[in-house]
C-alpha cells in the first residue's frame, strides 16, 4: 500500500511539473517511476526497462486527451501526422525491442545523455528558424522511423523531437505542436507494445506487469498526473517564459547528472 502511494505522489509530481514546463511525458516521468521503482527494491537489470515501457503506458492515456484539445482548435496537420506514423510505428517498435539487449545501465546513460541534450536545448534556445523543405513520403517515414526510434528508448512521446523538426520545415508552431501531440498516440502504443514483448518473462520482473510494463504505476500516475497537469499549466502562467526554460533546463541537467552518477 505504501508504494501505491509513492506512485499516486510520483503522478502528482508528474503532472505539476509537466503543466509547469510544458514539456511533460517520459522527460518527468521516467526519472521519477526509476526512483520510485529503486525504493521499491525492483532489480536494476529490469528497474530503467520498467520506467521506460510504463511511461509509454502512460502516456498512451494522456495523449489521447491532448489530441483532443488540440483537433478541436485545428492544430492537427492531419496529412503530416499521418506520413510520419508508419515510419514511426516502425521505429518505436524497434526500438522497445531494441531495449531487451541493452543493459539497464546503458539504458540509463541513453536516457540522460538525452535529457543532458534536451536540457542544453531548453537553456539555450533561441527562436526556431525555417532551414528545411518537408520532405516526400519517403523521406517523413524515414524521419518518423528515426523520431519512433529513439522516444520508445527513452520513453517519451516525441514531442522534443517532432516539434522542432516540423518547425524547422516552416510548419507553424501552432500546428506543429498539434501534429506532434498526434504522432505521439502511436509512438506510445507500438513502444509498449513491443516492451511487453521484449520483456515478457523476464526472470527479474515483479509482479502485476505485462512485459516491462509495470501497471500499479501506470494506472496511479495517469490518473494523479493527468488531474494535476492544470495545475502546473495554471502557475506557468504567473512564471516568466525564460525563466521557467531555465529553470527546466536545470532540473534535467541535475537529473542527467544524477542518472549518469549512478550508472557509471
Amino acid at each position: 500500500m505504501s508504494f501505491v502511494l509513492l506512485y499516486l505522489a510520483a503522478g502528482i509530481a508528474a503532472g505539476i511539473l509537466s503543466g509547469l514546463f510544458g514539456l511533460g511525458g517520459g522527460v518527468i516521468i521516467v526519472p521519477i517511476l526509476l526512483l520510485v521503482f529503486t525504493l521499491q527494491g525492483i532489480a536494476d537489470s529490469v528497474s530503467m526497462h520498467m520506467a521506460v515501457a510504463s511511461s509509454l503506458a502512460i502516456i498512451v492515456t494522456t495523449s489521447i486527451a491532448s489530441i483532443r484539445a488540440h483537433a478541436r482548435r485545428g492544430g492537427v496537420r492531419w496529412e503530416l501526422a499521418l506520413s510520419l506514423v508508419p515510419g514511426i510505428v516502425v521505429g518505436a517498435l524497434a526500438g522497445a525491442l531494441l531495449a531487451a539487449w541493452i543493459s539497464g545501465e546503458a539504458l540509463r546513460i541513453i536516457f540522460a545523455t538525452f535529457l543532458a541534450i534536451t536540457a542544453l536545448r531548453m537553456g539555450f534556445a533561441g527562436e526556431i528558424r525555417r532551414a528545411l523543405t518537408l520532405p516526400g513520403r519517403a523521406g517523413m517515414s524515414l524521419v518518423g522511423s528515426g523520431i519512433g526510434l529513439l522516444s520508445a528508448l527513452v520513453g517519451i512521446g516525441g514531442g522534443s523531437l517532432t516539434v522542432p523538426f516540423l518547425a524547422k520545415c516552416g510548419v507553424a508552431m501552432r500546428e506543429a505542436v498539434g501534429t506532434s501531440a498526434a504522432c505521439g498516440l502511436p509512438i506510445a502504443l507500438a513502444g509498449t507494445i513491443g516492451f511487453m514483448i521484449s520483456g515478457w518473462n523476464h526472470a527479474d520482473l515483479p509482479n502485476w506487469t505485462s512485459g516491462y510494463v509495470f501497471w500499479p504505476a501506470v494506472l496511479a500516475v495517469a490518473i494523479t498526473s493527468t488531474l494535476l497537469a492544470p495545475v502546473g499549466a495554471m502557475l506557468a502562467y504567473r512564471l516568466p517564459a525564460t525563466l521557467l526554460r531555465r529553470l527546466f533546463a536545470v532540473l534535467l541537467a541535475l537529473m542527467a547528472i544524477r542518472l549518469l552518477f549512478d550508472a557509471l
